[in-house]
């Protein structure tokens, strides 16, 4: 591939005109020939700069309605021609093709033309063609064209030739541009999917809060059945997502039941029966339980039914009912029961963030008893490395900052969503106090490291005597010889488990 590429000749047809006045003057300047269509070379003109037709080179007018103006082999035998390749160079002199070294393409305004209310036909008619295959056709072939997908990009462009003093770009320049290109490319079609595939774009009954409007965009009937209740809110779901990512990390374990709140469990525990483990996970925080989510990681029986009952709750979930239990729970009548579907999740998420998308891998990292580094003199006893990793697997899922508290395979307390790790040990505390629990001989787990020794020496004066931690704070060893001179284990994961 050629480093440096001098733009000699330029195809521009674009929707905003907003800053082109400048960039093609630049162009116009270093004499630099301009093809353009329509209402971009009409614009073109009226600043007194000379444009050659694109008719001029297909000897087709632009035809039905401008539907087709640029789909030609000699404008696309002009843009995606190889300079190294003899054959391309050979055939584009056969056939008379003229090189086409920059491409300037706005699409035209899809998505704000569906939100303007129009027509079916009028959205249909502002669906891009000529331009998106024009976009596609230079960012393949970046190594010898440079292209401009958007209006932001022309001011770009301009800069580079002002500083090179040359109508050139080099190699890192073009990729850059091909790569916004392909953004540009993938986001329109997503938008015209999104359009004519109502289906994946179901309607809630509200948003977040009843003022908003509200969607799910996807297939709720892969992930779960539901067997009774109203329709499912916007809330519903991301407390849904959160008591399923939960359970995930649970799949294996012993009976064991998690009631959520606000996408924080607020209670959870392990137990020889799912009754138990309800009763167990009830106890930590009934307050909170009242309207909550409750999930299963087992069948949900009958007593466990008869408990659950006396409960006020949005939404039940687990993989199966027993007949008497399901009837039994559809007592309630607004009560949404679900059964979970066994679903591999894609291993990428993505949130809007801005005007645009955050995307990462999803965090599936599970770590376990036999990976944890013990970096103390005191090892917790076997019971208590159970309970570290109950805990681990709790602040996994809890907002940050978060403090985990876990006795016996129950969930004491949690700081949840906290600005300072010392608040959500203190709230842990505070709560796990206010529901009579006995902190002596608990476990801690912190989502982060500690950066300072407070929160160890906060829980060594309350009875927890078995911290859990990523580690990889500079001040590791201060807290570290707290716990050797205090009596408590403390083991790292190496993993961190941030959750905002």
């Amino acid at each position: 591939m050629k480093e440096e590429i001098q733009i000699k000749s330029a195809l521009i047809s674009v929707f905003s005109k907003e800053g082109l006045d400048e960039l093609v003057t630049i162009l116009n300047n270093h004499d630099v020939k301009i093809y353009s269509t329509g209402g971009t070379q009409k614009y073109i003109e009226n600043l007194g700069i000379s444009v050659h037709p694109v008719e001029g080179i297909t000897n087709y007018p632009s035809i039905l309605g401008g539907r087709v103006k640029t789909l030609h082999p000699k404008i696309f035998g002009g843009i995606l021609n190889r300079s190294s390749n003899k054959e391309d160079q050979s055939q584009l002199e056969e056939y008379e093709i003229p090189q086409i070294d920059l491409v300037v393409v706005d699409l035209y305004p899809f998505e704000e033309t569906v939100k303007s209310g129009l027509g079916e036909q009028e959205i249909i008619e502002k669906i891009d063609i000529g331009g998106i295959s024009l976009i596609r056709a230079a960012a393949k072939n970046y190594s010898d064209v440079t292209v401009l997908s958007k209006k932001e990009h022309y001011k770009k462009l301009s800069k580079i030739i002002l500083e090179k003093k040359a109508p050139s770009t080099n190699l890192q320049q073009r990729k850059y541009f091909a790569t916004e290109s392909f953004s540009v490319s993938s986001n329109y079609d997503t938008a015209i999917h999104d359009y004519f595939n109502p289906l994946s774009n179901s309607p809630l009954r509200y948003g977040e809060n009843p003022h908003q409007k509200g969607w799910f965009k996807g297939n709720l009937e892969e992930v779960f059945s539901q067997l009774h209740g109203k329709q499912i809110s916007y809330n519903n779901l991301l407390d849904i997502d959160a008591a399923i990512m939960l359970m995930e990390d649970f799949t294996n374990s012993p009976p064991t039941f998690a009631i959520l709140k606000h996408n924080n469990a607020c209670g959870i525990a392990t137990r020889s029966n799912l009754l138990e483990a309800y009763a167990a996970a009830f106890q930590a925080d009934p307050i909170s339980a009242f309207g909550g989510i409750l999930i299963a990681n087992n069948q949900i029986d009958l007593d466990t039914a008869s408990e659950i009952n006396s409960l006020f709750c949005e939404v039940i979930i687990a993989p199966s009912y027993d007949s008497e239990a399901l009837e039994l729970l559809k007592s309630k009548k607004n009560r949404i029961i679900l059964i979970q579907n066994k679903i591999n999740f894609p291993n990428q998420i993505e949130r809007s963030c801005l005007n645009g998308k955050l995307v990462q891998e999803r965090d599936i990292s599970l770590e376990n008893v036999s990976s944890f580094e013990l970096k103390t003199a005191i090892k917790p006893s076997d019971s208590q490395m159970e309970d570290l990793n109950f805990a681990n697997k709790l602040a996994k899922h809890t907002k940050s900052n978060t403090i985990v508290l876990v006795k016996d395979l129950q969930l004491l307390a949690s700081g949840t969503g906290q600005t300072s790790r010392v608040d959500a040990l203190n709230q842990a505390i505070n709560k796990a106090k206010a529901f009579n629990f006995d902190l002596k001989d608990s476990v801690m787990a912190s989502d982060a490291f500690f950066p300072f020794p407070d929160c160890v020496e906060i829980a060594g004066k309350e009875g927890i005597n078995a911290v859990i931690q990523p580690g990889g704070s500079i001040k590791d060893d201060l807290s570290i010889e707290y716990c050797n001179k205090n009596q408590i284990g403390m083991v790292f994961t190496g993993i961190r488990h941030f959750k905002h």
